[in-house]
């Protein structure tokens, strides 16, 4: 595939254990990557590969909770490949397990931030460039948590029920412009963190972040077209 017509996919949370299988699988298929984070080395260190390569474009420091960070991200995405194609929003946090009425406030700001703002803010500024283009394509990821509240995990349901709400906003908006909006509902995901937290868990019943960015680059591909809006679920065997 020529370069110049491989699409641009911009991935926030590619240092994450789903945000780099998706960043991965995506490279695999021969999409040029725009890929945002916070800290300044973590993307060279994973992705060395991709260090200085015109194809793609690695930008640390960068706070996907503020509007004026993530409008420059877009900017740069736009000089350095005059388009973007898709967006994944992989980026999240969770807190949880103690009562929601005990836990401290100072949680659901947190669980706000991580989860809720990086997925409303790059909207935000990928829609105009999307609307432009009559095309586009838009994967966030929520989680079967957000479909319902469990004890001890308010902050965290609500925070991705969010998700769910601007996913499905946007594309009652953006749909009729030629651009697919939809998310991806994770249970448990297969991770080193969740196995240690969990040790006693049957790991083979959760899902593996690989089988995750399966149905996000369905998502992206024009397989996809007729998909607007939808909360896909990908449970494994949990």
């Amino acid at each position: 595939m020529n370069a110049s017509s491989s699409p641009v996919i911009y991935v926030t949370g590619a240092t994450g254990n789903l945000g780099a299988a998706v960043a991965r699988s995506l490279l695999r298929q021969g999409a040029r990557l725009v890929l945002p984070e916070r800290a300044q080395d973590r993307l060279p260190k994973l992705f060395p590969e991709l260090v200085g390569s015109p194809d793609h474009l690695l930008l640390g420091g960068v706070n996907l909770a503020d509007e004026a960070s993530v409008a420059a991200t877009v900017e740069a995405a736009r000089e350095r490949f005059g388009r973007v194609d898709g967006l994944v929003n992989t980026v999240g946090a969770w807190r949880g397990g103690g009562a929601s009425y005990e836990a401290p406030l100072a949680d659901w700001s947190l669980l706000h931030e991580a989860n809720v703002l990086p997925v409303l803010l790059t909207c935000r500024a990928l829609a105009p460039v999307f609307l432009a283009q009559k095309s586009g394509r838009v994967v966030n990821i929520s989680s079967r948590g957000g479909l319902h509240g469990d004890a001890g995990s308010a902050a965290y349901a609500a925070a991705k029920a969010a998700v769910l709400r601007i996913t499905e906003t946007f594309s009652a908006e953006l749909r009729e412009s030629g651009i697919n909006v939809n998310a991806v509902l994770p249970s448990t995901i297969d991770t080193p963190q969740n196995r240690a937290a969990m040790p006693t868990a049957d790991h083979a019943r959760w899902v593996h972040p690989d089988a995750i960015a399966d149905v996000v680059s369905f998502l992206l591909s024009d397989a996809a077209r007729a998909i607007h809006g939808a909360s896909i679920p990908v449970y494994g065997l949990s």
